[in-house]
């Protein structure tokens, strides 16, 4: 593993250095980046099911009830907590903006004080597993570093595959992570540093495979929450005109606080719980906590993806759709561009369940040619028009083929000057 990892280090750093963000996520759109968000929240909704899973085989019957009541109650208490900023009149504005901004924390605590409440503190649980001395985790391992130097010339070589792929993983997860927390509706003013961004995440991967440990890149749902936590309305400027004299006017719009305290805190608070004394309040989790957190990242990354409102569409009845604009017939093209996408991330998502799982990137790529090239001669361009759009850019890939097919026109079309001078010529 630590070859693979130190592979895709420098992967990261060359596709830093060459730009890459601007020469492949150019041709990604929402159809792929939708796609893999929800694949991304069935993937927490199943870690989910696993540490139940584990629980039911390892505690006792009663223990297990109250870990599934755990989770959910976990799930349920931040879900709730997150709305707290439409309680008005409920509460100071500050109040109601910790509440929410906090939900999750909020539940966590609240979930691993209750096992020690009243007759609950007599079952059985299973907690998080720390570490309770300064030394690996692996009690095969003696030292902190992977002597990756001994591994055979060969092998070496043999690791830029996997090294590949993570790279695919990491690279594509990153970049549509960054896209989708700031997008349009967050009012982002400062550019995004992407090229900067994975030239650390191949830093941080290399290190990774030095130490043994399995490299962390968990970017969806937590960017867009995080983005989320830091709205707040401000006054923006307008200059509109009324009866031919311009008047300024003041509107409350969204934005983002732009600043790198949060995430600057966000990373200390975990090189704290890393270690003694923390690292034993950390031990204190039930399991059923995690997966508690694990159902509400997954449904709050679900929540906000539009392939969830088009499947609402399927299931309403004709009379109660919304009306579509004049250039959209009707709402069968919809309806099979949503069931295409929710039928490929389940064939994705069971690839992910097997031993092919490795591989499941290459096929998120794949769809980005499948959609330029295929699937534009199923479908009727103002569909495209109304469901997909650039992910990186304004627009739309048919806006752009007009716009070429325009520009070739014109290029073809005689010149009505030469043409009226030829004619007198002649």
């Amino acid at each position: 593993m630590a070859w693979s990892l130190l592979h895709a280090g420098w992967m990261h750093i060359l596709l830093a250095v060459l730009n890459a963000h601007d020469w492949t996520m150019r041709y990604v759109t929402t159809f792929t980046t939708e796609i893999f968000s929800l694949l991304n929240s069935l993937i927490y909704f199943h870690k989910a099911i696993q540490e139940l899973q584990r629980a039911h085989d390892h505690l006792s019957f009663a223990a297990f009830l109250y870990a599934v009541i755990g989770a959910i109650g976990t799930m349920m208490v931040a879900i709730f907590l997150s709305t707290a900023e439409r309680w008005k009149p409920l509460f100071h504005r500050y109040v109601r903006m910790g509440l929410a901004e906090y939900a999750a924390a909020i539940s966590i605590v609240v979930f691993i004080g209750m096992p020690h409440v009243g007759e609950l503190a007599a079952l059985d649980r299973s907690t998080l597993h720390v570490s309770t001395s300064f030394r690996p985790s692996d009690p095969e391992r003696e030292r902190f570093f992977v002597r990756f130097w001994e591994l055979p010339v060969e092998w070496v070589f043999a690791a830029m595959l996997p090294g590949f792929i993570i790279t695919v993983l990491f690279f594509f997860d990153h970049e549509v992570s960054s896209i989708i927390c700031t997008i349009d509706r967050y009012g982002t003013k400062k550019p995004s540093g992407f090229a900067w961004d994975i030239v650390l995440l191949g830093i941080t991967t290399a290190l990774c495979g030095i130490l043994g440990i399995p490299p962390a890149n968990g970017l969806l749902p937590q960017a867009p929450l995080h983005s989320e936590s830091l709205m707040h309305n401000e006054k923006e400027e307008m200059l509109i005109s009324v009866d031919g004299a311009e008047k300024v006017e003041f509107r409350d719009v969204k934005r983002v606080y732009e600043q790198r305290w949060s995430a600057f805190l966000h990373a200390g608070a975990i090189l704290v719980f890393v270690s003694p004394p923390f690292q034993h309040l950390l031990g204190l989790t039930p399991t059923s906590v995690l997966a508690g957190l694990f159902m509400f990242m997954g449904e709050q990354s679900l929540s906000v993806n539009p392939i969830l409102y088009r499947f609402f569409y399927l299931l309403t009845p004709p009379s109660e759709l919304p009306a579509l604009p004049a250039d959209v017939k009707s709402y069968r093209g919809i309806h099979a561009y949503t069931v295409v996408q929710i039928v490929v991330t389940v064939v994705i998502f069971i690839v992910t369940l097997t031993k092919a799982a490795p591989a499941f990137p290459v096929l998120i790529i794949i769809l980005v040619p499948i959609r330029l090239r295929l699937m534009n001669k199923m479908w009727h361009r103002e569909t495209f028009r109304f469901v997909d759009a650039w992910a990186c850019r304004k627009g739309t890939p048919e806006d752009d083929k007009d716009l070429l097919a325009g520009e070739v026109n014109e290029k073809n079309e005689p010149n009505p000057r030469l043409a009226g001078d030829a004619l007198t010529n002649a």
